[in-house]
C-alpha cells in the first residue's frame, strides 16, 4: 500500500535546473502517463515514469474511440494495439425496430475520422503503452509510488517509494500528475470537485460466451438504459464480454454488500440484456466503483501539469476516458516541451491547455447528464439527419470534439432540438429531472460508496 503524504507547494531559489537528475517526472503508468512519457522522451527530454502497480493489471474502460487511433499511430503502436483488440465499427442503442436497436457507425461521422476503433483488455493495452514509453527512452518503473511533491522555484522535488519501502528523492524540471482517479495533486491541493449533477456508481464484470451482434457489428459496444441507470456490453478478445451497470445512488442503497449477486439480479431485470447473457458464464474481474464524476478546479500550476483522469472524469457512457487521457497527454507533451525551452510562456500555454480540455469535457458532459432523459431516449431511438445533425452526433461518439469542421455548430442545433423535444415530452421530462435531483441529494448524503473491489 502506498502512503501519500501532503503535497507541498513552496517557492525557493535554493535549487537550479542544473541540479536536476531528470527533466520530467510522470506519476502514473496508464494511457495518459505512458503517452506523455513516450512523447517527451522522443523529444530528447530525460523522463522518469513511475507506476504504483505492476503491469499487467486490471482496469475498466476497455472501449476506445476512433480519435484514439491516430494517436496510437503517432506513438507507433497501432499495429500492436490492433493485434490485441476487437474492431469496433460503431455503437448501438435500443430502438423500436425489427432489430431492436440502431447502430451509429463511425464511418458516417461528419468529418473524415478513423472508420473504426478497438475494444481492448486494459491489462494488455496499458502494458503495451508502458513498454512503448520505455522503448521511446523513458525510464519506466512499476511498483514505485510518488508520495510527496514539492515545487522549489524552478525545480520540483519528488519523493518516490518502491515496493520494498526504499525512498528516493528526485529533482526534476517538471512534474506530471497522471495518477488517474487517485488524483494525486487534485486531492492534496484540494482541487477535486464532485459533479453534483451526475453522481452514479458502477458494478462490472467479465463474462464469457455472451451473444454478439451479427456480422460486422459483432465488435460494437451496446448501451442499454433501465429504470435505475444504464448498462454497457463491450465485446473483448477470447470470447469475453465486459458488462457493467451504472446505477443511481438510491438504487445502490439496496446493495448492502451483495456484490456479484446484486449485479446479476440487476442484469436479470433487463430482459434485452439478460437475453444476451443467458448462455454466458461470469468469469471474474467483478469490481465496483462509486461517486466517480468529478473535475479539478485547476489542471496545471507552476512546474506541474495534470493529464487524463487526474484532471477530470466523466461517466463512461460515450467511452471517452482513454481518448481524453491520451489526447490530454499529447497536448501536455507539447506544452511541457515548449515551457522547458521557453519558461516565460508557461502561464499562457497552461491557460490554453486548460481551455481546450474543458471545452471537450463540457461537450461530452452535456450529453451524458441528459442521456437517460425521455427526450434523449426519443432522439436516439429515432435519429434524423436533417442539417447533418446525426452525422455530428456520430462525430461526438467518435471523440471528434477538439476540432471544429462544423461539428460544434450542429451539436448546438441538436441541443435546440433536444430542448424542443423536452417541451413536447414535458409530462415525462419533468418527473425525470426531479428524480435526478433526488439522486444527487442521496449521493450527497452518503447514499453511494466507492469500493474498488467486490
Amino acid at each position: 500500500m502506498c502512503l501519500v503524504f501532503p503535497i507541498l507547494l513552496a517557492v525557493s531559489s535554493l535549487h537550479s535546473e542544473s541540479d536536476c537528475s531528470c527533466d520530467v517526472v510522470v506519476a502514473g503508468g496508464g494511457p495518459a502517463g505512458s503517452t506523455i512519457a513516450a512523447l517527451l522522451a522522443r523529444k530528447g527530454w530525460r523522463v522518469r515514469l513511475f507506476e504504483k502497480d505492476t503491469h499487467p493489471r486490471f482496469h475498466i474502460g476497455e472501449s476506445l474511440l476512433p480519435m484514439s487511433m491516430p494517436i496510437l499511430e503517432r506513438l507507433g503502436v497501432l499495429a500492436e494495439a490492433e493485434a490485441i483488440g476487437i474492431k469496433k465499427l460503431g455503437a448501438d442503442f435500443p430502438a423500436a425496430n425489427e432489430r431492436g436497436y440502431n447502430v451509429f457507425h463511425f464511418a458516417r461521422s461528419l468529418n473524415a475520422t478513423w472508420p473504426h476503433a478497438l475494444q481492448v483488455r486494459r491489462d494488455q493495452f496499458d502494458e503495451l503503452l508502458f513498454v512503448n514509453a520505455a522503448r521511446a527512452g523513458a525510464t519506466a518503473m512499476t511498483g514505485h509510488c510518488v508520495r510527496k511533491v514539492e515545487v522549489l522555484g524552478d525545480t520540483v522535488s519528488v519523493e518516490v517509494v518502491d515496493a520494498g519501502g526504499h525512498t528516493e528523492t528526485l529533482r526534476t524540471r517538471y512534474f506530471v500528475d497522471a495518477s488517474g482517479r487517485d488524483t494525486l495533486l487534485g486531492d492534496r491541493l484540494k482541487l477535486k470537485q464532485k459533479n453534483p449533477r451526475h453522481q452514479s456508481a458502477a458494478l462490472f464484470a467479465h463474462f464469457r460466451g455472451a451473444e454478439l451482434r451479427p456480422g460486422e457489428d459483432a465488435g460494437n459496444i451496446s448501451i442499454y438504459r433501465f429504470a435505475h441507470g444504464w448498462v454497457w456490453l463491450i465485446p473483448l478478445p477470447d470470447q469475453l464480454m465486459s458488462v457493467g451497470a451504472v446505477c443511481y445512488p438510491e438504487y445502490l442503497k439496496q446493495k448492502k454488500g451483495r456484490g456479484t449477486e446484486f449485479l446479476l439480479d440487476t442484469l436479470r431485470g433487463i430482459p434485452e440484456v439478460w437475453a444476451r447473457l443467458t448462455s454466458a458464464e461470469l468469469v471474474g474481474n467483478h469490481h465496483a466503483t462509486g461517486n466517480y464524476a468529478y473535475s479539478c478546479s485547476a489542471f496545471a500550476g507552476s512546474r506541474w501539469l495534470s493529464v487524463g483522469d487526474a484532471c477530470a472524469f466523466v461517466d463512461p457512457i460515450f467511452s471517452s476516458g482513454v481518448f481524453l487521457a491520451m489526447n490530454s497527454a499529447e497536448l501536455g507533451a507539447e506544452l511541457i516541451d515548449q515551457v522547458l525551452h521557453e519558461p516565460h510562456r508557461e502561464r499562457a500555454l497552461q491557460a490554453r491547455y486548460t481551455r481546450t480540455l474543458r471545452a471537450g469535457l463540457a461537450c461530452f458532459s452535456w450529453f451524458i447528464e441528459r442521456f437517460t432523459s425521455p427526450a434523449m431516449r426519443q432522439l436516439f431511438a429515432h435519429p434524423r439527419n436533417h442539417w447533418r445533425v446525426e452525422e455530428a452526433l456520430i462525430s461526438l461518439l467518435a471523440g471528434d470534439v477538439f476540432r471544429d469542421g462544423g461539428v460544434r455548430r450542429r451539436l448546438l442545433l441538436f441541443k435546440g432540438i433536444y430542448y424542443l423535444q423536452s417541451l413536447v415530452l414535458w409530462r415525462l421530462q419533468w418527473p425525470h429531472m426531479k428524480f435526478l435531483k433526488r439522486q444527487a441529494r442521496v449521493a450527497f448524503e452518503g447514499g453511494t460508496t466507492g469500493q474498488d473491489h467486490v
